[in-house]
């Protein structure tokens, strides 16, 4: 992909202050978009966000994406060509606690911002990212593919099985005949520098490193299609572009790593204390009474790679590596966003 194809475009980012919306807006802005986000406060302190000095870079309006009229006025404000929707309540756990917040963030705010593109227009190229776990789990050996069932067995995974199926109504009823082009992403587990959220296991590791105490790993046997950061990102901006151009690319893709770099939890971790050093260990803290998530998650990328070229670039060992230089990087007070556009460099090769 070219990103000089994004130079002077006007994008608006929701959930642009979380880890993956941060990362995105790096890129975007190296890449000479004009850069409006639309989310809460940074969810974390520290946070990424605020570390890649963002809030200078781009337009940043902190809202709810529940709040429809909020977020009407802006989209109204900034008449995007292109939206990116990644604003969600993205913990699992979090989403057992709370589901009602969970499903209202994540099923509503779609249709609101649905609901601006249906409005007022503007938009050419629009994208609503969810995640893989919105396909009924069979705990299949395989990956699934994107004709699958969807089903999420959780409230956080359910509901972006609705979100799934609100756009899927959205692009019937309104926008295929508009011309306006709308898909979805199904990405795998993200990690990377800059995650600092609760119950994610990288930034649990950089938490016990920092306090030099042992790794507690939930489920160290659970298999996931782990992903730097970069990846799904870069999938983002390779569907935004291709189907901008021609509205026949506009369709569900899922976002993953090869078959050979969805690993074990346990193998994962392994590889952290590997390329952390310093003595790093873990040990198996599995809990009797935890909620259910999913031993097994795969997914079959032949068709984003098929369509759309694209493939992933980064092996997991490298992933790993990466991720922990980031954190010693953060941990030391060294300059964050500059090993954020050196890591950017390196990826795509062209900023």
């Amino acid at each position: 992909m070219d990103l000089t194809f994004f130079a002077g475009k006007r994008v608006f980012v929701t959930g642009h202050t979380g880890f993956k919306g941060a990362w995105l807006c790096r890129i975007l802005t190296n890449a000479g978009a004009e850069v409006t986000g639309y989310a809460l406060d940074p969810p974390t302190q520290p946070n990424l966000f605020s570390l890649a000095g963002l809030q200078d870079r781009m337009t940043s309006v902190i809202g709810d994406i529940r709040d429809a009229d909020l977020l009407m006025k802006t989209y109204e404000s900034v008449q995007p060509e292109i939206v990116l929707h990644l604003a969600a309540q993205p913990i699992v756990r979090e989403a057992y606690k709370d589901p009602r917040h969970t499903y209202e963030t994540n099923v509503m705010g779609t249709v609101n911002l649905l609901e601006c593109v249906r409005q007022q227009g503007y938009a050419k190229s629009v994208l609503n990212v969810t995640t893989d776990k919105v396909y009924k789990n069979e705990e299949w050996c395989w990956g699934y593919r994107e004709s699958e069932p969807l089903d999420g067995f959780d409230p956080y995974s359910n509901s972006k099985s609705c979100s799934e199926l609100v756009t899927h109504s959205y692009i019937n009823s309104y926008f295929t005949n508009a011309g306006i082009a709308v898909s979805t992403a199904r990405a795998g587990n993200v990690i990377g520098g800059g995650d600092f959220a609760s119950d994610r296991i990288i930034p649990d590791c950089v938490r016990a490193m920092r306090k030099r105490e042992k790794i507690a790993v939930r489920n160290p046997y659970s298999i996931r299609p782990y992903q730097h950061v970069l990846e799904p990102l870069s999938a983002y901006l390779t569907i935004v572009q291709k189907q901008y151009e021609d509205i026949k690319y506009a369709g569900s893709y899922n976002v993953g790593p090869d078959e050979c770099d969805c690993v074990e939890t346990g193998q994962l971790v392994d590889l952290f204390c590997k390329y952390w050093g310093e003595g790093a260990a873990w040990e198996n803290r599995a809990e009797a009474d935890a909620p259910h998530e999913a031993n097994y998650l795969k997914l079959d990328c032949n068709k984003i790679k098929t369509v759309l070229g694209w493939h992933p670039r980064w092996k997991i060992e490298k992933c790993v590596d990466l991720t922990c230089r980031f954190s010693k990087i953060w941990l030391a007070g060294e300059n964050v966003a500059k090993e954020m556009d050196q890591e950017i460099e390196a990826y795509f090769g062209q900023l």
